[in-house]
């Protein structure tokens, strides 16, 4: 693409006057050139302007040089143009979080109840001391006594506000952290300008207007800008238009660029034109911003996961608006929502599960509690005693009416696990800050989690398994082949000439060595790390390549075919200077560039013809050999133009080449692979490699890694091979061919992005085998987008990975290092086993307090259990147990079992027979304290005590004994596969230690001292010390338990399943509809009803999505994709606080261009 780009001085005139006279054009002049497209912006600049060049003038910038980076000149531009940057959502207030807390149905019922309770104890009715209510106002024994009725609803209105505070605080630390982090990563993103002539990376947000920029494949541009030179660019608009076709985007016909898009291929420079909120993107922000909490409420009831592209014109507001009506309607209409990321985390959907059936216990437990009772009071009062309902005795009535619902309430607050929510929360917020110094950063929470349960990896080679530090070793030049880098005076000298000027000017102007940092290190490779061996390659002949590029600079390079996984190749093409004609120069993978070729360059410097029976005879004698020794194989040829062909029929032109050379390229592997890939295969992680080299380079890295082992029948297939097998006579992809093929393949050479697409669906979706399959993938390229996605867990690389790459994934490894993602299964694991230790803790306490609670109260009509103590019991303890068991930190004998899997309980059997064991234990000691304490003690009874009864010692004995034995069980807790020694590695968690140690020291204080409030007497030294004593025993109990074999105990069930099997067709189906949560759909059923309120799982696990509603938005809409927590369903954005993208599902134009034939979208859907 010719380009007379003229010369001008860099921009930095400063002149005191008006901002339009400053720079010639104003911000709403540029905006509105921004909004046109095509061939309309083109006449538009023509005929405002002269051409692109115009616009450099006006706004005082160089296309060669850039901006002179001059402070008051940069602070002017700030000042005309504004900055780049996107203000962030403000973060809900304290108050707010406070007010969500309170929406808690539970603690609503509680509230109510105390309210009731509290009200009644003032109001003293003239009944009061008549023996006509019956035993209702017996036993009270003074009056101070009866005045301190009050202390009860009191102090339970004091537990919840304690518990609404500690979970505002919680969810408000864990916003503030996210924050920090997202700012922490917005200043790390930087983008590519010219300034002074040279080229500098910025941070995004100080890019200003007139800055011109480098594009390359894989960016999301920071800005809106005019093209200025432009080689074979297209542009996946996807993010704005909903349109999933990528924009050829060039001088003549298109070269409008816009904020938040996404570059699919090609390279070039661009002008920039408007940043933050006067770009495209910043002005559909400023658009939905008006409307902010109608929107949310929109969200709310769109219910998608993680946004949907719209189609949204930014050409004036109004159509915008009717865009979104139509949107709207077409949403009605059709029904038919593509959610981009998965439909729910494993452990989300086991946890839903579990705590639906929890909660319908708790439900049932609770109203059979009321019940009873009532009828018991009832029965007693007016049947057998035979009394009648007086005015006067009715508020005494309605006073045990209401202690009775409290007593259900609090059946029913003990039997929800309300720290479960805490410690998912806790443990993954603990993980993801400790993940950090393992070099993995987790951008969605739950990544974290299903990581533990991963059973396949599907790696890239390049720079994950291997270095990505690419030097040139072998080489075949002039009918030799050279096992090391031959001396330059070995190779013919025109020949010579000829590799060294088409490596130079055939490779993207970017990439360059540059020296060393440090004395006597190694050189430094930037940009493309193939293209940064050859480079080296011209530096080992003893020639430089950078006067060869000053002497034909990029704006002379007449047309470029950039590389792309379709082309394998890329070419460049350059006009004679002396003659008429052109030149072009190829590179390129060599199988595919050595079939182009019909010539090759002897010895002598000549071309000779080059038939296919010679290529066979190469690919034996020279590509074979280097590739079987790990090499990379790259062929260098060119041909000679004598008129100008038809460059648009690429099949034409890159046909009849002449080969130069073929080099063979060594990637070594990191040399701590081998050892990770081993643990992975022994923690039962299958690892497979997935890569675009040839098979035999993929069989040599494999084996070196150990993903192929000598003397196992695993597989290697080349891309078109696993096509062949798993295709019908369609071209359709057949899940039971795939089945066959999958669970052998360990290599998969020569791939498409759209294979590796399939193959890690064909796993994801296949249900051969005892377990399904959760899979992990890495990628790093823009065409990795779709694989990633679609993975469980996604992997980006934090170095050489794409924007797109790093948008489309769930961690990104900062360090690009294959070890890392075995930190990350340590991690995902560990948060699994604190889950799990905690829900061990937690069900053995709600078994026990519910069916004490329950019991106690049908036979004694009163909970043996206060309503306080109850709160104290679950609600603190709760807290306090969830922080202690979440913060276990990982060991390597996590990675010597196997993974859990997508269907695997939740509860095993072990853990079945560690809550029923320790129950049983804990049942008999209470109630023989409930039924015989008296007497053991030698003390007065505290059953069937009268309504404002003082607290007695016989209750209180109870109540601390009870907190004992949970005290000693959480040590037990620790461990859940049947391991005897609890206190192992006690000493490495001060927080596990602490907190036992805290809630001993609180029960010391709540006893002695917490009187009336608490229902508690205080206890003498030897009472203290046989509720010691009979806690410690639960530690001799924990081991006579994990004595009984468990798979002698086959009557246990386990609980907390995965979707089971015959589910999985059912959850494809929902799969492009609205993701429905399987406690809704429990719920569609009709049962519990306003369990939705009292699944506090659900509601915190929207804070574990990371404040989904933080976005304002159209429905499922516009996703911010870099500014902010990204709350749609990011907790963690890698972008910068300044370019926006729009939508999550940005990447639906590529997967559908990558994934074979694009998805049939709507006009205003995207496929993904």
């Amino acid at each position: 693409m010719a380009n007379n780009t003229a010369d001008h001085p860099p921009g930095n005139s400063v002149a005191e006057v008006d901002h339009e006279v400053d720079f010639g054009c104003t911000t709403m002049q540029l905006r509105e050139l921004m909004e046109l497209r095509s061939g309309e912006a083109v006449s538009k600049i023509a005929e405002c302007y002269g051409d692109v060049q115009g616009i450099c003038r006006r706004l005082k910038t160089s296309p060669i040089e850039g901006l002179s980076g001059n402070p008051a000149d940069l602070e002017k531009r700030h000042a005309a143009f504004g900055k780049n940057f996107i203000p962030p959502k403000k973060p809900k207030t304290f108050l707010q979080l406070v007010w969500e807390a309170l929406q808690d149905v539970t603690l609503i019922i509680l509230e109510v109840a105390a309210i009731i309770s509290l009200g009644l104890s003032f109001y003293h009715p003239q009944g009061e001391g008549n023996d006509s209510c019956g035993q209702a106002s017996g036993g009270v024994e003074d009056e101070g006594e009866a005045q301190a009725g009050w202390i009860e609803g009191a102090a339970i209105l004091f537990s919840v506000i304690i518990v609404v505070l500690v979970t505002a605080f919680n969810d408000w630390s864990k916003e503030k952290q996210f924050r920090g982090l997202q700012s922490r990563i917005e200043q790390e993103q930087k983008f590519t300008v010219i300034r002074k002539g040279q080229v500098i990376q910025i941070p995004v947000a100080e890019i200003v207007v007139g800055d011109i920029a480098q594009i390359k494949y894989g960016d999301l541009l920071p800005a809106d800008g005019i093209l200025i030179q432009g080689n074979d660019l297209k542009i996946d608009e996807s993010s704005l238009t909903g349109e999933s076709d990528q924009v050829r985007k060039s001088l003549e016909k298109d070269p409008m660029l816009l904020s938040g898009t996404h570059v699919m291929e090609g390279s070039g420079r661009m002008l920039v034109s408007a940043v933050g909120l006067n770009s495209q993107t910043g002005i559909i922000f400023t658009l939905l911003g008006a409307g902010g909490e109608d929107e949310e409420k929109k969200v709310k009831k769109a219910k998608t996961q993680d946004g949907i592209a719209l189609e949204i014109q930014p050409l004036k507001s109004e159509e915008g608006v009717e865009s979104e009506e139509k949107e709207e309607k077409e949403e009605k209409e059709k029904k038919k929502v593509n959610v981009t990321k998965k439909e729910k985390s494993v452990l989300q959907s086991k946890l839903t599960r579990l705590a639906v059936q929890i909660g319908k216990a708790g439900l049932i437990m609770s109203a059979m509690t009321v019940i009873i009772l009532i009828l018991y009071f009832v029965i007693q009062t007016f049947g057998i005693e035979g009394r009648e309902w007086t005015a006067e005795c009715t508020p005494i009535y309605i006073q045990y009416f209401v202690k009775f619902l409290i007593i259900g309430v609090t059946v029913l607050v003990v039997a929800v696990p309300e720290g479960l929510p805490l410690a998912v929360t806790i443990s993954l917020a603990y993980s993801v800050k400790k993940m950090m110094k393992d070099n993995n950063l987790v951008r969605h929470l739950d990544a974290c989690e299903t990581m533990g349960n991963a059973t396949a990896i599907c790696s890239d080679k390049t720079g994950t398994l291997t270095m990505n530090r690419m030097t040139v070793v072998q080489a075949y030049i002039g009918d030799t082949h050279y096992k090391s880098i031959p001396e330059p005076e070995a190779i013919n000298p025109e020949t010579l000439e000829l590799l060294v000027n088409s490596i130079s000017i055939n490779s993207a102007y970017t990439t360059k060595i540059l020296p060393s940092e440090k004395e006597g290190g190694l050189p430094r490779p930037v940009g493309n790390k193939t293209e940064c061996a050859l480079l080296g390659l011209v530096l080992d002949l003893k020639r430089d390549y950078q006067p060869i590029r000053d002497e034909v600079p990029e704006e002379n390079l007449y047309k470029v075919y950039t590389f792309n996984s379709a082309r394998k190749s890329m070419s460049t093409v350059l006009k004679n200077t002396s003659g008429p004609g052109f030149r072009m120069y190829s590179k390129g993978a060599s199988e595919i560039v050595l079939r182009k070729c019909s010539y090759i360059l002897d010895a002598s410097g000549q071309s000779r013809v080059f038939k296919a029976k010679d290529r066979d005879e190469m690919v034996r004698k020279v590509i074979e050999p280097m590739a079987c020794d790990g090499l990379r194989t790259i062929c260098v040829a060119m041909r000679d133009f004598t008129t100008e062909p038809d460059w648009d029929s690429e099949a034409d032109i890159l046909n009849d080449l002449t080969c130069i050379c073929v080099v063979g390229i060594e990637d070594p592997v990191r040399p701590e692979v081998p050892d990770a890939i081993s643990k992975c295969q022994r923690a039962g992680i299958t690892v497979r490699m997935v890569t675009g080299d040839n098979i035999n380079t993929a069989r040599a890295i494999a084996t070196k890694c150990g993903i192929l082992l000598p003397g196992e029948d695993f597989i290697c297939l080349e891309g078109k091979d696993f096509n062949q097998q798993i295709r019908n006579d369609r071209g359709e992809v057949e899940q039971e061919r795939l089945d066959k093929v999958w669970p052998k393949l360990r290599v998969l050479a020569r791939s498409s992005p759209t294979d590796k697409h399939t193959l890690v669906k064909g796993i994801i979706d296949s249900t051969v085998g005892e377990t399904r399959q959760v899979v992990a993938v890495t990628g790093d390229g823009t065409n990795d987008g779709p694989a990633l996605k679609k993975a469980d867990v996604g992997f980006a690389m934090g170095i050489a990975g794409t924007d797109v790459a790093k948008e489309a994934s769930d961690i990104i490894l900062t360090d690009d290092n294959f070890t890392s993602i075995v930190k990350a299964v340590m991690w995902g694991r560990n948060v699994y086993d604190s889950i799990s230790k905690f829900l061990q803790f937690q069900l053995t306490v709600n078994v026990v307090a519910v069916i004490v609670a329950f019991t106690g109260a049908c036979i004694t009509q009163d909970s043996p259990l206060k309503a306080v103590q109850m709160l104290w019991v679950n609600l603190i303890m709760d807290t306090l147990a969830s922080l202690a068991l979440a913060t276990e930190p990982p060991t390597e004998a996590l990675l010597l079992r196997r993974p859990y899997g997508r269907d695997k309980p939740l509860i095993s059997r072990t853990m079945m027979k560690n809550i029923l064991g320790h129950a049983v234990y804990q049942l008999i000691i209470t109630f023989t304290l409930l039924f015989a304490g008296e007497k053991l003690f030698n003390i007065d009874s505290g059953r069937n005590a009268p309504l404002h009864s003082p607290p007695s010692e016989h209750y209180t004995i109870i109540f601390n004994v009870f907190v004992m034995m949970q005290l000693f069980n959480e040590i037990n807790a620790r461990k859940i596969h049947g391991e005897r020694n609890v206190f192992e590695g006690i000493y490495r968690n001060p927080i596990f230690c602490s907190v036992v140690l805290g809630t001993f020291a609180l029960q010391i204080v709540i006893v002695q001292f917490g009187g009336k409030p608490f229902s508690c007497t205080a206890l003498t030294i030897d009472q203290w010390l046989w509720c010691i004593f009979v806690g410690v025993g639960e530690l001799l109990w924990g081991q006579f338990i994990s004595a009984i074999p468990t798979h002698h105990l086959k009557f246990l069930k386990e609980a907390g399943h995965g979707i089971p099997k015959e589910d999985i067709a059912q959850e494809q189906l929902t799969e492009g509809a609205d993701a429905i949560d399987l406690a809704e759909m429990e719920m569609r059923r009709g049962q519990i009803l306003w369990f939705r309120g009292l699944n506090r799982i659900q509601t915190q696990m929207d804070v574990v999505y990371t404040f989904q509603t933080g976005q304002t938005a159209v429905p499922g809409a516009l996703r911010r994709q870099p500014s902010v927590v990204s709350q749609h369903n990011d907790a963690k954005t890698v972008s910068s606080p300044t370019h926006v993208g729009i939508s999550s599902s940005s990447l639906s134009a590529n997967s559908a261009a990558a994934a074979g034939p694009p998805a049939p979208a709507s006009s205003s859907t995207t496929g993904n």
